[in-house]
């Protein structure tokens, strides 16, 4: 923050991807948000919690979360996130896919999947 403050964009775009890079984030490696969000904020977080349990595990990937999503309600919908991160060379989407194939999602809940997300609210 200190480079953008005074200024300096070409210090703060080589910490940034210095950052990223040591974390593995893109484009360094893969992030996978998924969004489960419903009315009953019980069942949005039993779901939540469901997926963390079943969650892909080891080959270069890692799952973090159930956790309130940043924006944990919104338009009277309560909302938790989990995250994948996965190393650059994974192929995420068959892993995402057999992942939400191992649990049963209720109708009245949504799940959300945004690939190597720009944002996370």
């Amino acid at each position: 923050m200190a480079a953008l403050i005074a200024g300096d964009r070409d210090r703060f775009l080589a910490r940034e991807t210095d950052d990223r890079k040591s974390r593995s984030l893109p484009p360094f490696g893969r992030l996978v948000a998924l969004i489960v969000s419903g009315r009953d904020e019980a069942s949005v977080h039993r779901l939540a919690r469901d997926l963390a349990r079943v969650a892909p595990r080891g080959q270069g990937i890692e799952v973090l979360g159930p956790a309130p999503a940043p924006l944990a309600l919104l338009r009277d919908r309560y909302r938790y996130r989990l995250l994948l991160k996965a190393a650059r060379e994974v192929r995420v989407q068959q892993p995402v896919r057999d992942w939400l194939g191992r649990v049963d999602i209720p109708r009245s809940l949504r799940v959300q999947v945004d690939i190597d997300p720009y944002g996370f609210l």
